[in-house]
């Protein structure tokens, strides 16, 4: 085991007992208020927002580029988890951004905004990315970091295309504005944002990264009536190369997932970007057998011509960090994995239940097809990945922020210390999945999978 605190933020030291009692006091709360089923009753006082875990800021801020302080207010003020109320509060936040993308797409002279939400057909995604393609940067080099000066910074070198970086930044808000109303799946106003949120991400993928030198395959795979949906981004070139399947958690869609590779597009490796089973378009509950699933994923891709069978590698995030890590045991043609925030024995304890918002164990029951709170706990107990650490004989990174407070970073450090090829990695006063890292972890995650695997 390698332990590794990386450099660029100060260690994180044991918070002062006023905040540990506060922390408690809330997590008593949140955890009463699930009990009860009274959440939604308290949500209408205190805003949503007290009952998300504390990342989701960053989290979507950082995929859209958004002000971070004035999404935490947007947060607040949503006052309802119910369907209609949620996803209609977030859909208006993103009419908002869609209304500045259609009058920039008018000034351009390019498709119609309606048509590429309709779903952009090939004549409407060619003229798409006519228009758009001068300011692919805006879209393909995107960071947390840099996504607030992206605009006027191109518009300053470039003043002639200023129009399409406008309407591609704003696009991509709009798509972050439908993902929040689709969080986290499971009732039909929050599925039909999710398909809205595809259609136009879908459009801008398939416009602008040819513009960007790549090029961009989607790929179906069905696995006992279930339809695997993923995208695969391919460097230029036409030789056999090392790929990299990446699945999020829970509620993660491709869209956050896959935006953030574009910027390795030039990198050697095909990127392919899979949803988790169990949930948004998967009929199937989540268990152990959805590593299945992978396999058959994983099938997909050594049989694919341009990649090369012999150099798979996988990086799994939050929830889809378990199934990284299960695959890493499980399915011999990986050669090593990354898993960050994944949930792998205690985070599967009746104990880590305590604080997690009533939203967040309703997902979790729908995911599994749990009936009720006792048959979740074992649903999720069987999930438990203890055994097999000792059966990862391949390069593993264990990645997390130390101090997550959604699930146990207690399963990342045992993973890195039991898998005999084991390397820990924590972000030093970070969150789970070390979001406030995210351009950090991810950077150092991709160079460490291209060493491994000879790209």
């Amino acid at each position: 085991m390698v332990n590794v605190c990386l450099a660029g933020a100060a260690a994180s030291g044991r918070a002062p007992i006023g905040e540990l009692v506060a922390t408690f006091r809330k997590n008593l709360l949140v955890t009463l208020c699930a009990l009860t089923r009274t959440t939604e009753r308290a949500a209408h006082r205190r805003g949503v927002g007290y009952f998300l875990p504390a990342l989701f800021v960053d989290r979507f801020a950082n995929l859209g580029g958004l002000d971070k302080t004035q999404f935490s207010a947007q947060l607040d003020a949503c006052r309802s988890f119910e369907d209609e109320a949620w996803a209609g509060y977030w859909r208006d936040l993103a009419a908002v951004h869609l209304g500045v993308a259609a009058d920039a797409l008018e000034r351009l002279g390019g498709p119609r905004l309606s048509d590429v939400l309709d779903g952009a057909d090939a004549e409407t995604t060619r003229l798409l990315g006519e228009v758009l393609g001068p300011a692919v940067e805006v879209f393909a080099d995107r960071t947390p970091e840099n996504a607030a000066g992206l605009v006027d910074d191109f518009a300053a070198r470039h003043p002639d295309h200023r129009d399409a970086a406008v309407a591609i930044d704003a696009l991509l808000k709009a798509i972050t504005y439908l993902f929040a109303a689709s969080w986290p799946g499971w009732t039909p106003s929050r599925l039909a944002a999710y398909r809205e949120c595809r259609r136009l991400f879908e459009a801008l993928l398939f416009a602008l990264v040819p513009a960007a030198g790549a090029s961009v395959e989607r790929l179906r795979v069905t696995v006992d009536g279930d339809e695997v949906v993923a995208y695969a981004l391919f460097p230029p070139g036409g030789a056999p190369m090392p790929a990299v399947l990446i699945s999020n958690g829970l509620e993660g869609t491709i869209e956050e997932a896959l935006l953030p590779v574009l910027r390795f597009r030039d990198a050697g490796l095909a990127v392919v970007v899979m949803e988790m089973p169990g949930t948004f378009t998967y009929r199937k509950p989540l268990s152990p057998q959805s590593e299945d699933v992978y396999t058959a994923v994983i099938d997909h891709l050594a049989s694919h011509s341009r990649i090369d069978p012999d150099r798979l590698g996988m990086v799994g995030l939050s929830f889809g960090a378990h199934w990284s890590t299960r695959m890493a045991a499980r399915d011999g043609r990986l050669k090593a994995v990354v898993s960050n925030g994944g949930l792998y024995h205690r985070s599967f304890q009746p104990a880590a239940t305590f604080g997690m918002p009533e939203i967040m164990l309703w997902t979790l029951q729908r995911t599994t097809g749990a009936t009720n709170s006792l048959d979740l706990a074992r649903k999720l107990g069987a999930l438990s990945l203890k055994h097999l650490y000792r059966e990862i004989v391949i390069p593993v990174l264990a990645i997390n922020g130390d101090t997550d407070t959604l699930v146990s970073t207690q399963d990342t450090v045992d993973l890195a210390e039991q898998a005999p090829l084991g390397q820990l990695r924590l972000y030093p006063g970070d969150d789970h999945c070390a979001m406030g890292h995210y351009t950090e972890w991810l950077d150092d995650s991709l160079g460490w999978l291209k060493q491994q695997l000879g790209a």
